[in-house]
């Protein structure tokens, strides 16, 4: 598996990223739908990576800067044709070396409360996130559920 830097213009990632998109879109409000579209992602101040074994994407990930000593992991996403085969466990290990190399002392995320969304808690249970209240500019959301850990 091959960790790389961008990928946004690559036809696979658009596809992947709209994948996505339309997943948190139906399995949550779009009110509380918080994901960036490409243009969020390429703003400043977000780092996105792409996953790649070959020329097949595995799945991609992304660290916004919250402030100079937080970070945010957005845009999870591993392909339907790669999940569970360590995808997105490379990814959440990446994004924590780069959050750490950059000198953050917190990384958190939000993501959905549904059932659609166990396996993505059970990953960041495993690399250490633990609940917490919203940050940065969320509010207490049913349908949302806020991660947290220190670095």
């Amino acid at each position: 598996m091959e960790i790389r830097d961008g990928g946004l213009d690559d036809p696979q990632v658009v596809a992947l990223l709209n994948v996505h998109f339309q997943g948190m879109l139906a399995n949550s409000p779009k009110d509380s739908c918080h994901f960036l579209d490409l243009s969020g992602l390429r703003a400043p101040g977000v780092t996105f990576w792409s996953a790649w074994d070959g020329e097949d994407l595995l799945g991609c990930g992304a660290l916004k800067q919250l402030d100079p000593q937080h970070g945010e992991i957005k845009s999870m996403r591993t392909a339907a044709e790669h999940l569970r085969r360590g995808t997105g466990a490379a990814l959440v290990s990446h994004i924590l070396g780069v959050a750490r190399a950059r000198g953050y002392k917190r990384l958190s995320l939000e993501t959905g409360s549904g059932e659609a969304f166990d396996a993505a808690h059970a990953l960041y249970r495993q690399f250490g996130f633990t609940e917490c209240a919203p940050f940065a500019d969320y509010k207490e959301d049913p349908f949302s559920r806020f991660l947290s850990r220190v670095l």
